[in-house]
């Protein structure tokens, strides 16, 4: 199967780049030199936030951007981390709906067809946290969007991670079933695969690892898995928070067998987004991240 490449373009407004983050315009100049497919839109400013682009005729500007770059928008993040509704209340329900359905107009108008979710709320997890509640909270909210964005037709991934609630094996597997909906599925990143499901990091109650590791994990994943992001890990966080993105090569991920798992798992996309998220120097190492992955594929029987 043929495979395109892309890449997170919030990697160039978070961290070191948030008081200098890169534009648009370089990102998408970039991107095309360097051979991109496409890239992955960050729906936060000073990119892809829906208050930028208010209008039809805005947002028609920026994909013109890129398709003058010859790049596709393969997915979006949309920006609700200000609302952990399954913390916070009615309000903040409301409000993450909100911010959900003016990133799903953004996706219609723009023709993106994949729109990322998370469950927002933090770990750790409070003392006092009531586990039922919140499940039911979040399931519910998950079942209400999905259905929103099917009638659009843009399919909806929950990007799971260690800093954020429900992050064992056995949870991520639960979510997908209980929302059972064929328009929500996993966005599987593999830094987060491993610090959720090999090193069990930052989860409530019993400790969840898996002996067999990310293979173990796409096993029990299959037919879920909508999107993938593809980084390396080197078993730590950013901030005692996020999975370290670490640059290939530098961490622990054997991509040689995660790959043809995640194949195994049913995922049949072309696409394959390069996630550089709070790396201090995501913009010099974005040239060495694709070639480390046009070496990669094509030993795995993919171009």
């Amino acid at each position: 199967m043929a495979v395109k490449l892309s890449i997170g373009t919030w990697a160039y407004t978070f961290g070191r780049y948030a008081d200098n983050p890169i534009s648009m315009e370089e990102v998408a100049k970039k991107l095309a030199e360097l051979g991109f497919d496409g890239l992955s839109l960050g729906g936060f400013k000073p990119h892809g936030h829906p208050d930028l682009y208010p209008k039809k005729k805005d947002r028609k500007k920026l994909m013109k951007l890129f398709k003058s770059h010859g790049l596709a928008v393969n997915s979006y993040a949309a920006d609700m981390w200000s609302f952990p509704f399954a913390a916070a209340g009615a309000e903040a329900a409301r409000k993450y709906e909100d911010a959900f359905d003016s990133g799903l107009e953004m996706c219609v108008d723009c023709g993106i067809p994949i729109i990322r979710v998370d469950t927002v709320t933090q770990t750790p997890y409070p003392k006092d946290f009531e586990y039922d509640r919140a499940w039911d909270d979040i399931v519910g909210m998950f079942k209400k969007i999905t259905s929103r964005a099917k009638k659009e037709g843009v399919l909806v991934v929950w990007e799971f991670e260690p800093g954020y609630i429900f992050n064992k094996p056995s949870e991520i597997v639960k979510m997908v079933k209980d929302v059972a909906d064929d328009n929500f599925k996993l966005q599987t990143d593999t830094c987060h695969v491993q610090m959720c499901a090999v090193q069990g990091t930052k989860q409530w109650g019993k400790k969840e690892v898996l002996p067999g590791g990310q293979k173990e994990f796409f096993d029990m994943v299959k037919g879920m898995v909508g999107d993938v992001h593809i980084i390396d890990s080197d078993n730590t966080l950013h901030d005692d928070h996020t999975s370290t993105h670490a640059p290939f090569g530098e961490g622990v991920i054997n991509f040689e067998d995660v790959i043809p798992a995640i194949r195994k798992a049913g995922y049949d996309s072309e696409w394959w987004t390069i996630d550089l998220c709070f790396w201090p120097n995501a913009w010099e190492i974005t040239e060495a991240s694709k070639r480390y992955l046009d070496s990669l594929f094509p030993k795995l029987g993919m171009k």
